[in-house]
């Protein structure tokens, strides 16, 4: 099962689930009323406004977090087509003979890095990519650094070869921002959270006659789509939010490599 899969799976079950409970909840306010008319809402206050509370704070910093990441690899990808282009400028400071080649190397490389995001949601694909990625910065490495040596001027390997330091760091940098999520646990509680959110709204729907059917499939609707965009932005190459725009970029940069 894929990610995607997982989250939309995970989202309808969460749906489902609210639906079932906020029933359960409210058999179980009816028969508590039955018995005890008087105390069937004493003291319930409290303990669902901490729990519905707990619930809002956890949402809000879940949402802030995964909004917070998708700018992030947003703007990394900005800096890799930066750091790439420049160091692909400064490949006018080497000899000529030397700049063909390494231009050749950069073009090749620039369709590696496209090709590793591009092959998602496939990850063992991405993965072989990315070591070809890895096997090319290696080579683009070992032949500037030739280029450098070979050269009069020492401003080439000065500004060069920083530049070709940089674009190989954001590699790392955004491999691991891809990589960055919370712990699985904080989706398990939320989901949880919102479990027994609907379990207490039902018990509190119990003093109705009828059901209110707006209300219950509108709570549960709205709570399963919160999460469904929390873990939709959390995994943006995944699913229906996406940074796919972005790589319009470096698209962009491969474009101008003639």
């Amino acid at each position: 099962m894929t990610v995607a899969t997982s989250i939309l799976a995970f989202a309808v079950a969460l749906f489902l689930g609210m639906l079932l409970l906020l029933e359960v909840g409210r058999r179980i306010g009816i028969r508590r009323q039955a018995h005890d008319t008087e105390g069937a809402r004493a003291g319930l206050g409290a303990i669902e406004g901490a729990i519905f509370a707990l619930l809002g704070l956890l949402i809000a910093f879940t949402f802030s977090g995964a909004a917070a990441r998708f700018d992030t690899r947003r703007q990394l990808i900005v800096e890799e087509t930066n750091a790439i282009g420049t160091a692909y400028l400064r490949l006018d400071l080497l000899p000529a003979a030397s700049q063909p080649a390494l231009r050749e190397g950069f073009r090749q490389y620039v369709d590696s890095r496209l090709s590793v995001y591009a092959k998602l949601p496939d990850i063992e694909a991405a993965k072989a990519e990315l070591a070809r990625s890895n096997e090319l910065q290696s080579g683009l490495w070992k032949r500037a650094v030739a280029a450098c040596r070979e050269s009069e001027s020492p401003a080439a390997g000065m500004l060069l070869l920083p530049a070709m330091n940089q674009m190989i760091d954001i590699t790392t940098t955004r491999t691991t921002a891809a990589q960055m999520h919370p712990p699985l646990a904080i989706f398990g509680m939320l989901g949880a959270l919102a479990l027994a959110g609907a379990l207490l709204a039902g018990y509190g729907m119990a003093g109705g006659k009828s059901r209110s059917w707006i209300h219950i499939v509108a709570f549960a609707a709205i709570m399963a789509l919160t999460v469904f965009v929390i873990l939709d932005i959390e995994y943006p190459r995944l699913g229906l939010i996406r940074v796919d725009a972005f790589d319009q970029a470096l698209i962009d940069l491969r474009a101008s490599m003639t």
